[in-house]
């Protein structure tokens, strides 16, 4: 029937005249995966979401959504996206968006149901224009679960919500891939890709540069953070200690970043007047500047984390 893959990406490639957006993408999303695309501006994550959608075709490489083409898979009504702005009538009620898109499809979930687990039932009677920016996302939502799709791409889902709506737009999103479906999102809030992401894929200047999961993607942003009370520190003189990669100076606080940390700490402590000292592992946002920040225009750089 189906390929076992959800989603899979054969050295992609997409230029736009002279701009070269994705650069040999490879990518294979299993069934019922939650994956994160991370990323800075340009990077590329929307123009590889807008080719898995069928919206924009590679220049070069193959693209198969369940064994099938793009533009087959939503036909099929196995594909849903929630994009970031658009596809919203203002002057319509929340209940008649969701009641006019259902008409859409040959077969569509019951309009109650996907409205309730979208969160959006209280606001049934609301004007669309009305709607706050995190209520007009959550009503997207409800729109893309209407032919119970089993994949769900997600672009910068929960923009606008506030913190209790994205906790209960995350808690949704895990019992519908515990149910199987497959959700890729893209997204700038790093905390929600560690928190609720199976895998995480940084893509930076077209490339894949880093595939695994938050533990094994952080792993590659090598190295630990020290965090100190130093008053009166200088820059320069912790530059000097062996081991020290880089140093941020807040007030009487000094940042550390460091690839031998216990010994720089020593230091520290033996021969400054450095105190509260504190080693924490590099998060996920060192990782994203690291992997990020580095990646070599004239060849593939491509980091499998989990190799």
């Amino acid at each position: 029937m189906y390929d076992l893959s959800a989603v899979r990406l054969r050295d992609v490639h997409k230029t736009f005249g002279s701009v070269h957006a994705v650069r040999g993408v490879s990518l294979t999303i299993r069934p019922g995966e939650i994956l994160a695309f991370l990323g800075p501006n340009g990077a590329g994550k929307t123009s590889t979401i807008d080719i898995i959608l069928g919206l924009s075709p590679p220049s070069v490489g193959e693209v198969k959504i369940f064994g099938m083409t793009p533009r087959r898979a939503i036909t099929m009504g196995l594909v849903s996206a929630v994009m970031q702005s658009g596809g919203l009538l203002k002057d319509l009620t929340v209940k008649e968006t969701v009641q006019y898109t259902s008409k859409l499809f040959a077969t569509s979930r019951p309009i109650a149901e996907v409205m309730e687990r979208a969160g959006i039932a209280p606001i049934a009677d609301r004007l669309v224009v009305k709607c706050s920016g995190g209520e007009q996302q959550r009503l997207r939502f409800a729109m893309a679960l209407l032919p119970d799709p089993e994949l769900l791409l997600l672009d910068e889902p929960t923009q606008g919500m506030d913190v209790e709506g994205r906790r209960d737009f995350w808690r949704a999103i895990r019992n519908d891939a515990e149910r199987g479906r497959t959700i890729v999102f893209a997204t700038h809030y790093l905390e929600e890709a560690d928190a609720y992401a199976d895998r995480i894929v940084f893509i930076s200047k077209g490339r894949i540069v880093a595939d695994g999961t938050a533990a094994e993607v952080k792993a590659l942003a090598s190295g630990r953070t020290i965090h100190a009370t130093l008053p009166g520190a200088d820059a320069l003189s912790l530059h000097a200690i062996p081991g020290v990669d880089e140093v941020e100076i807040r007030g009487d606080s000094v940042l550390i970043h460091s690839g031998d940390s216990d010994a720089v700490a020593r230091r520290l402590l033996n021969e400054t007047s450095a105190h509260d000292l504190e080693i924490n592992s590099r998060g996920l946002e060192d990782a994203f500047i690291t992997l990020t920040s580095g990646v070599d225009d004239s060849r593939a750089t491509t980091q499998r984390a989990s190799q």
